[in-house]
């Protein structure tokens, strides 16, 4: 094979749970659940990540724990240790950049990782022995000509596989894939898309580009087809990622109904958030307030502050404002405070 450039995607194979299980030997081979504070009889908290053995009695991620208790009553049941995770990505993404190659993290489980070579499946090997030697986790890892086409390889010899996904066989692998197997699309824009016909990625990848622009805008439309045709982001960056804001958010154990302790939530949110803008050198110049009532109906508002700042009083006053233009007329479920960075 030549010398060429080439896109690898590494997922670090339920990687919290993978953790815990190092921290705790005596639970390899048993199904384990992360997520909340490792209670699953708390109402309303989620699932972070499951052992591969939890996998198969139906557990996944964004599951309610009462959910995963419910499939699998066995499994043991662990607090999320955020502190542990970053350490342990910190150590693979450390390991990665021993090798000549470029190294974009994408967060604590993945990164793409840019490479020119004759031999990507020797290399994304290499990867994963050095990765395991080094941490004592697995991870899978996807090849392709791009990003899309490396992320969607990656999960199809989970774990601790290596899969090529290239323009080259694109039609055959992908094409009669529903278009929910792509990267970015989900289960409401599938909707809309069977809606116009179009069911399967080759379907997408043939259709009228008038037609999507005309139905999800004339930047969305195209880019639907896009992803279909196969591809994506050729080039990787080692440039750390700026994020253009914060956001917090909480679902309540019990729905609330006073007004006061919403805004109470609403003020302390604001106010941690305008403390890390502050911490970032960051100033803000929007604050949105997102409200779900119960029973599952979400808004959002948002108020734009007269100039950048990360003054606290500021951030609790727009923050504040937002929540105002909310009919408060139903107990409330979950409230998330979220602001906008000025750009840098």
């Amino acid at each position: 094979m030549a010398v060429r450039d080439w896109v690898l995607h590494l997922d670090l194979d339920s990687f919290m749970a993978s953790v815990e299980i190092l921290r705790h030997p005596e639970l390899r081979g048993r199904p384990v659940v992360v997520g909340g504070n490792g209670d699953p009889s708390v109402p309303r908290t989620v699932v972070a990540t499951a052992s591969y053995r939890a996998r198969e009695f139906g557990v996944h991620s964004g599951m309610p724990m009462r959910t995963a208790a419910r499939l699998c009553p066995d499994a043991v049941f662990l607090p999320s240790d955020r502190p542990a995770y970053e350490a342990a990505a910190a150590r693979v993404m450390e390991i990665l950049r021993g090798f000549p190659v470029t190294v974009e993290v994408w967060g604590l489980d993945e990164a793409f990782v840019g490479a020119r070579t004759d031999d990507p499946v020797a290399l994304a090997r290499a990867l994963q022995r050095a990765v395991l030697d080094g941490t004592g986790l697995t991870c899978s890892v996807g090849v392709g000509d791009n990003k899309h086409q490396a992320k969607l390889a990656a999960q199809f010899r989970k774990p601790a596989g290596v899969s090529v996904l290239t323009g080259a066989d694109w039609v055959r692998v992908m094409g009669g894939r529903p278009v929910t197997a792509l990267w970015g699309i989900g289960a409401k824009t599938a909707k809309k898309l069977a809606v116009l016909g179009y069911r399967t990625v080759s379907e997408l990848a043939a259709a009228d580009p008038g037609l999507l622009a005309a139905r999800f805008g004339p930047t969305n439309g195209p880019w639907l087809r896009y992803l279909a045709l196969g591809r994506g982001e050729e080039s990787v960056s080692e440039v750390p990622w700026v994020p253009r804001g914060h956001s917090h958010e909480t679902t309540f154990t019990e729905d609330v109904t006073d007004a006061e302790t919403v805004r109470e939530q609403v003020v302390v949110f604001a106010r941690r958030l305008a403390a890390e803008a502050a911490a970032e050198g960051r100033t803000v110049v929007r604050v949105t307030v997102k409200v779900r009532f119960a029973p599952f109906v979400t808004q959002t508002r948002q108020t734009s502050l007269g100039s950048p700042t990360s003054d606290p009083e500021a951030v609790v006053a727009a923050a504040e404002k937002a929540l105002a233009r909310f009919t408060m007329d139903r107990p409330v479920r979950l409230l998330g405070t979220g602001v906008e960075f000025a750009p840098l």
